[in-house]
């Protein structure tokens, strides 16, 4: 059931009541959009009330703080930039551009240390390698005198026959066998290091047709010693052909032959390991006369052979 008010309660009810004042309009306030690039003004428009302190909300997170709050997440890390820095350059993203913070101090320091050392270390190979070149030089200049002694000793013949016969072929000529002994001396005068002896093949020539050949077998000779060394020398029926005419045989069967010995003799000292080495050579040359009548061994003087 209603109950209708009657003018006394009305004017009763209206000084108790206080009168409401009549709301403000809505301030709309613009904000910098985020999607914002390359300093464009034209913004988002996002609508954002403005109370009046009456008619502020109870919570104070929405009014000032909140106002500032916004204000300084969003433009807070710009402030202290803004201004004349700001307007200058931008990236392509529509950032402002920031100074580097340069650390102080320079990195070719350490480069140049480097390098220094390595420079160094570089320097002191490079005189190792001198000073050990000289030292192997001195003492490949006094190894130079220290050259080895030979002598040919004697020959010594065991068999030499000179026949009629023919060659593989078959071709009628003179042959000739021969069986000896050769005797070599050879002294080492170096004072520090041991020689390697060995030498080409040892020929016997008849009329530049060799008729018995021998090889020296290879040996260490220590320093500052004698050694004397045989070498067999043989020849079996070695044809002569024209050269075999010259040969005189007697009626006994004994025959003289004019040889020539050569050969050459090669010696290899180790002054310093095998970095530092000496080498000598010998051509040796002697003129013999074979008797095949005579057993007795053939002695060589010093001027019977020629030593180059």
């Amino acid at each position: 059931m209603l109950h209708t008010k009657s003018e006394s309660d009305i004017t009763s009810l209206a000084p108790s009541s206080p009168s409401r004042s009549p709301k403000r309009p809505v301030y709309f306030v613009q904000s910098p959009s985020r999607d914002s690039h390359d300093g464009d003004k034209s913004a988002s428009m996002q609508p954002t009330p403005s109370y009046s302190p009456m008619e502020s909300p109870s919570h104070p997170s929405f009014g000032r703080h909140s106002r500032n709050s916004s204000a300084s997440r969003f433009s807070g890390i710009f402030r202290q930039s803004s201004g004349r820095k700001n307007r200058g350059k931008r990236n392509d993203k529509g950032w402002p551009e920031c100074n580097v913070i340069v650390e102080e101090g320079k990195y070719d320091e350490f480069e140049e240390k480097g390098f220094t050392r390595r420079f160094q270390a570089l320097m002191a190979f490079c005189g190792f390698i001198a000073l050990f070149t000289v030292f192997c030089l001195i003492i490949w200049g006094a190894a130079r005198p220290f050259k080895p002694q030979i002598t040919v000793k004697s020959l010594s013949m065991s068999n030499i026959y000179a026949g009629e016969g023919s060659d593989s072929t078959g071709v009628p000529t003179r042959l000739l066998s021969v069986n000896g002994s050769l005797k070599i001396s050879v002294y080492n005068p170096a004072t520090f290091y041991g020689i390697h002896v060995s030498s080409t093949p040892i020929n016997l020539v008849y009329s530049d047709i060799t008729v018995a050949t021998g090889q020296l077998k290879k040996y260490f000779q220590p320093r500052k010693s004698h050694r004397t060394v045989d070498v067999n020398i043989q020849g079996t029926k070695v044809p002569l052909y024209g050269a075999g005419s010259s040969l005189v045989v007697s009626t006994t069967g004994a025959v003289q032959v004019p040889l020539t010995l050569d050969f050459e003799l090669k010696t290899k000292g180790d002054v310093v390991g095998k970095l530092v080495t000496t080498r000598r050579r010998r051509r040796i040359s002697c003129d013999v006369v074979i008797d095949s009548a005579s057993n007795k061994p053939i002695k060589f003087k010093k001027s019977s052979c020629v030593y180059r």
